[in-house]
């Protein structure tokens, strides 16, 4: 990424509206990834049972969270669906940030992501403490 952005700067500017939120949307974004990883890699027997998350639950859920389009355009059931996927709230957060544009409320995108982080640290902890996929 960050070879990538070098050369576009030869090319373009990059202009973060709000630096703040698009530098905490990108740290709440990779405390849930990780939490998510330590829950996948404490259930996988094998090294190639850590792909099986990304490639069938993280894939779609990248492409159906709005990364590509604004939910706008979708028709009014895919939208309501879309607000269930937490990729959303974290690529409107950061677009947010970015951009200072938004399908979403940024509150509302924190709070997601926030109860998420807290599930997910809970979910860790418990399997921790249990000792699953660890003591076996």
């Amino acid at each position: 990424g960050l070879v990538v952005t070098v050369v576009a700067l030869f090319f373009t500017r990059i202009e973060v509206r709000y630096p703040f939120i698009a530098v905490s949307m990108v740290v709440l974004t990779a405390v849930v990834f990780s939490m998510g990883g330590m829950i996948n890699a404490i259930f996988a027997e094998k090294f190639d049972d850590v792909a099986i998350i990304p490639s069938f639950v993280l894939a779609p859920l990248t492409y159906l969270g709005g990364v590509f389009y604004t939910i706008s355009l979708l028709p009014d059931f895919w939208a309501r669906l879309s607000t269930l996927n937490p990729i959303l709230y974290m690529v409107n957060g950061f677009r947010y940030g970015m951009l200072g544009v938004s399908d979403i409320s940024v509150v509302r995108a924190y709070v997601i992501i926030l109860v998420f982080i807290v599930g997910l640290f809970w979910a860790c902890l418990y399997l921790l403490n249990r000792g699953v996929g660890i003591r076996e």
